[in-house]
């Protein structure tokens, strides 16, 4: 296996639901952390979400290992964030049989 390069800081956020003062929640995104990623570019396409274009890209997003449970380790339904742009994650897997590095399968969604 090749090492990675992992140059670019992506602060990986969790969903957390919050009490909105109504009786009911609202969403929002707690910082777990910034971790240096190497983000490729996989696939895209467009597609009509509520009558407005959409376009969808898919990347594939490396990052170091972390054991399971640890608040390092990315999730599916967790998203990455770089600057404006959001990753929201779809599935992690080990990229090596040691666990050093983690692909983490992301989409990307902008209205267009």
């Amino acid at each position: 296996m090749t090492v990675p390069r992992l140059d670019r800081p992506l602060v990986l956020e969790a969903p957390q639901r919050v009490a909105d003062g109504a009786g009911g929640f609202v969403e929002v995104w707690q910082p777990l952390g910034t971790l240096w990623a190497g983000v490729e570019t996989r696939t895209g396409r467009e597609r009509i979400e509520a009558r407005a274009p959409v376009s969808a890209m898919r990347y594939r997003i490396t990052v170091r290992g972390a054991l399971v449970g640890s608040p390092q380790r990315p999730q599916p339904q967790q998203r990455f964030r770089d600057g404006p742009r959001v990753y929201v994650i779809e599935a992690v897997a080990e990229a090596d049989s040691q666990g050093r590095y983690l692909i983490c399968f992301a989409d990307e969604e902008v209205a267009v």
